[in-house]
């Protein structure tokens, strides 16, 4: 895995967990909702999406961390390391409302 990809994929990955996430809730919360699937329960929906992304946040520390791609530049490991941790953490505190609020206040 090279420097650029190990660098910029974990906040990229946030940023796309939450814009889908609250792109659906944007979705499920419309009125179009109702005639696209009406019987499908929107807050299982949104609580699924959001245990999805944390779960491919964790995954890519996992995959950051192991030996199978290792990075010869400590610095570059390191760097990628911090911002793998800062984007579990920003996905889940982002997503924390998804689970804890009702989805269409």
């Amino acid at each position: 895995m090279n420097a650029i990809l190990r660098l910029s994929l974990p906040l990229t990955l946030w940023l796309a967990a939450f814009s889908a996430v609250y792109g659906l809730h944007g979705l499920l919360c419309s009125s179009r909702w109702a005639t696209i699937a009406p019987e499908v329960p929107g807050r299982a929906l949104l609580v699924g999406a959001a245990l999805v992304a944390v779960a491919l946040q964790v995954m890519l520390l996992a995959v950051l961390r192991s030996s199978r791609w290792p990075h010869p530049s400590a610095a570059i490991h390191g760097i990628s390391m911090t911002l793998a941790a800062a984007a579990v953490v920003g996905t889940a505190w982002t997503l924390v409302p998804v689970l804890a609020t009702s989805h269409c206040l």
